[in-house]
């Protein structure tokens, strides 16, 4: 079997379980986000943080209820990580130096888990589990909660309400995450995946040298690293290493979890609205632009430029060998149209233009199918912006679900996405004009695309990185933490402010003259409005980097 055919059995076999629990796995997490009963386990946790799971909230409450619980979630690790050497289970570790305790903390409670630090080296077992997997855990749970608050502002009518945050954080773990999190884990130790306490195995290198291997509570993160769309790795070379993702089906299986939730998201959205034809709309431009994304990143690996890789066949430097090319663009492509960022092979010897594409998967909002909760809602105001260039075309104001998308709409969904690129762009250019370029490892081309891709991993919340850049100083990890928070919280804010608005809407009944919101044409557009916004937005940064590199 040729490295092609096994790429596009792998891609095949992808599609039709994701297709396969479309339904019942969206069905199961709209019961989960929308059921009245509460269980013994979520009582007890409403009494023990004074919350009254019955009441409501405007989104105003809903957005100081995120942004409260970010807050001590950053302190809590950063903290955490300050003390980690007179705790249980340190390893002996030192505590992490402040710039880069602060960044991490930012990083995992955004969902981001960039790491300027090798993980085997840096965190003790503890902190590992208590600390950076847990927020794995809730950070996840807050966007699939911003996403539903967003949904329930189109469904609902005359209302300022739009649930209850701790309520939505709570059961979203408990039933969602928790549940899931458990079987992968398993699956994934029996795959080979580590799961231990060790503090390391010396081991004899082929060299004949000795090299001392870390273990630890691996498979536990690994699982939500991937089903939440974290990213963040136990070890340094990610979901590279063979502790973290030992086998070509392991590597299925973690790809599989990136994509379960915000895949399965759609049929939430349209359970909700009461239209399911709503939701297949989005997941089929979700569909389309992921499709699309893995076989142009495929394309460019497989057949490479240059004397070697086309002696070859494909792109190898970089890539492990058991996974093979194609497996291992596949993983790069899953892990950059969502936020997870983790990697499994080295997206700096990726081929120029192959390394473009993940760029470009970021740069799209992360919307095909984003991260769990960010992506659906992403869509969604891009579904709203398409509305209104089409109500434009044909002179009448655009709707929506049956809620008018007037200036106050518009505008919210304008700045949700004028946001990331101004922190993309001012970052890299602030990167040049201070010299901090200079930690990369290339000039020229390649080297502006280190950085670009830094500041388009950071401010849209992935964590990857082109490896040849070093991150791990004082200004970096300033620079980067910021466009984390902004980049998170910011667009977050918007969203609620947007949801808050339609919910108040009476609804506006569909007349002759409203764009049907389910068909081809309605899906066709919100495609070409996406890409269009990103090729206008990042287009003149692209062709100084990766394109001109590829030429």
């Amino acid at each position: 079997m040729t490295m092609t055919t096994a790429g596009v059995i792998f891609v095949l076999t992808l599609v039709a379980a994701l297709v396969a629990v479309y339904k019942p796995f969206g069905d199961y997490m709209f019961r989960a986000v929308s059921g009245t009963r509460q269980s013994r386990v979520e009582r007890g946790i409403y009494r023990l943080v004074g919350v009254n799971p019955t009441a409501e909230q405007t989104w105003g409450v809903y957005a100081r209820s995120v942004l409260a619980f970010s807050a001590v979630s950053i302190l809590f690790l950063y903290l955490f990580q300050r003390v980690q050497n007179h705790l249980w289970l340190s390893l002996g570790f030192d505590p992490v130096v402040p710039h880069g305790a602060w960044n991490t903390a930012v990083s995992f409670v955004t969902n981001t888990n960039w790491q300027s630090y090798s993980g085997e080296s840096t965190m003790g077992h503890l902190v590992q589990m208590a600390g950076l997997a847990v927020q794995n855990f809730v950070s996840a749970a807050v966007g699939i909660a911003v996403a539903v608050a967003l949904v329930r502002g189109f469904a609902r009518s005359r209302t300022g309400q739009l649930g209850n945050f701790w309520v939505d954080l709570i059961r979203i773990t408990l039933r969602i995450l928790v549940p899931i999190a458990v079987l992968g884990a398993i699956a994934l130790m029996i795959g080979g995946v580590v799961q231990n306490l060790s503090a390391g195995t010396d081991v004899s290198t082929l060299t004949g040298g000795a090299q001392t291997v870390t273990g630890g509570p691996v498979a536990s993160q690994e699982v939500i690293k991937e089903l939440g769309t974290n990213g963040g790795g136990f070890y340094n070379v990610n979901s590279a290493h063979p502790f973290e993702n030992p086998t070509t089906w392991t590597n299925w299986l973690q790809i599989f979890l990136i994509f379960l939730i915000p895949f399965s998201l759609p049929r939430v959205f349209g359970r909700m609205v009461g239209q399911n034809r709503q939701g297949y709309a989005i997941a089929a431009v979700m569909g389309i632009l992921a499709f699309l994304s893995v076989v142009i990143t495929n394309v460019f690996e497989l057949a490479g430029h240059g004397t070697v890789p086309q002696a070859v066949g494909a792109a190898l430097e970089g890539k492990e060998v058991r996974f093979d090319v194609s497996n291992s663009a596949t993983f790069a492509a899953a892990t950059t149209l969502t936020s997870t960022g983790a990697v499994n092979s080295f997206h700096d010897s990726f081929t120029s233009l192959g390394g473009m594409m993940t760029m470009v998967n970021m740069m799209l909002g992360e919307v095909a199918p984003g991260g769990t909760g960010s992506g659906l809602y992403g869509l969604l105001i891009l579904a709203v912006i398409t509305v209104f260039v089409a109500g434009l075309m044909v002179g009448r104001t655009p709707e929506y679900l049956g809620k008018k998308i007037g200036s106050r709409e518009i505008k919210f969904a304008s700045l949700y996405f004028l946001i990331t690129p101004i922190l993309v762009l001012v970052g890299t250019a602030a990167a040049f004009a201070t010299g901090n370029n200079s930690t990369a490892l290339n000039v020229g081309p390649h080297g502006l695309s280190e950085v670009l891709y830094a500041f388009t991993s950071a401010s849209n919340n992935n964590g990857s990185a082109f490896g040849g850049i070093t991150v791990n100083t004082t200004w970096w990890d300033t620079a980067t933490a910021l466009c984390m928070l902004l980049g998170r919280f910011l667009p977050l804010i918007f969203v609620l402010a947007l949801a808050g608005s339609l919910a108040r809407q009476a609804p506006t009944p569909a007349s002759e003259g409203t764009l049907p919101t389910h068909k081809p044409l309605f899906i066709g557009m919100v495609v070409g409005v996406t890409v269009v916004l990103v090729a206008l937005t990042f287009l003149p940064a692209l062709a100084l980097g990766p394109l001109a590199e590829g030429l």
